[in-house]
């Protein structure tokens, strides 16, 4: 089973404490040439984007990166994240706001992503605001309604976290708030996680250790909102960052490692795609963590890993863009 591949290419990106912004501004001409570089031979390569919906913000993060659809060369297409931000949990625009951003990008949209990790309690994502779970039940609905009534095929979905606290609700408060109408048009489950990065994994158990996520997500998470195995999991944010303490050698073994065990599940646990995080640094002399995710440096000199992950799209993407229900 092949795997259809994807990067976020911004460099903006969240930490545990809100926003970080990049070193250097994104260099369109630089980023096309990686784009194109990791893309290979392929039909397509997700480009991941991210636009926030708030009605009482003022000003809001602006989305990232700046104009997505400047990178949608050779079939590229976007793979759309759209935030809820209102701090109220209010939804009063919300669906207009879905429903406009599947007009506006119409044909070069590959799939809507609604809600940005709606189970994680964090300050740059969604699970810290009031009344996520309606604005992701109501969501994935009206983007769906509305691609079909533009004859679109566009897959539609929400993504989340590994669950590792047992008393955790989200799942079941979700099925409980999910009707029928959601699963039918629920067309995939995107998975964030980044083994390695924040709990040490020996290298040795690095495979054991994502296969047991990736199989827990599927056999025990999902069940608990009635998602049925029919509806896809797709890896939607996955890295591992260098810097102080974290060889750049090690950032492309344990990114060839996860990739060939999710290649490896794909068919049995229906994983139809893999985006990593991110394209670039945001800046390659901080001293944090959340810096240094890029499989560039902030200057776009690639790191070992860049070219692991070009081998990998060539050695097991599909050819052929992602179907849907």
């Amino acid at each position: 089973m092949t795997l259809q591949f994807g990067i976020y290419p911004g460099g903006i990106l969240g930490d545990d404490q809100g926003i970080v912004h990049p070193r250097r501004p994104d260099l369109p001409d630089r980023i096309i040439e990686a784009l194109d570089a990791l893309q290979g031979d392929r039909a397509s390569l997700s480009v991941r984007a991210y636009h926030s919906f708030a009605a009482t913000v003022t000003p809001l993060e602006p989305p990232t990166p700046a104009d997505p659809q400047s990178y949608l060369h050779r079939g590229r297409k976007l793979d759309l994240v759209l935030q809820f931000r209102e701090p109220s949990g209010e939804l009063d625009g919300w669906l207009d706001f879905i429903r406009e951003a599947v007009r506006a990008g119409g044909p070069h949209l590959a799939s809507v992503q609604i809600c940005e990790e709606p189970n994680a309690d964090l300050p740059a994502v969604d699970g810290s605001i009031p009344n996520v779970l309606n604005a992701l039940g109501k969501g994935v609905v009206a983007a769906k309604q509305e691609a079909r009534a533009l004859g679109l095929n566009l897959a539609v979905g929400f993504n989340a976290v590994p669950t590792f606290n047992p008393a955790d609700t989200f799942w079941a408060e979700l099925g409980a708030l999910a009707d029928d109408r959601f699963r039918q048009d629920l067309d995939y489950v995107g998975l964030d996680f980044f083994p390695d990065v924040f709990r040490p994994i020996a290298a040795e158990q690095l495979t054991e250790a994502v296969t047991a996520v990736l199989t827990a997500f599927r056999r025990t998470d999902l069940p608990k909102a009635g998602i049925p195995d029919s509806v896809a999991i797709r890896i939607c944010e996955n890295g591992w960052p260098t810097g102080p303490g974290r060889s750049e050698q090690r950032q492309a073994a344990v990114l060839e490692a996860v990739v060939r065990t999710v290649s490896a599940l794909a068919a049995d646990l229906n994983i139809d795609g893999y985006s990593f995080f991110a394209l670039r640094d945001a800046d390659s002399t901080a001293e944090g963590l959340f810096h240094h995710f890029g499989l560039l440096r902030d200057d776009y000199t690639p790191k070992p890993a860049f070219e692991t992950y070009r081998r990998l799209i060539n050695e097991l993407g599909d050819p052929a863009m992602m179907s849907v229900r």
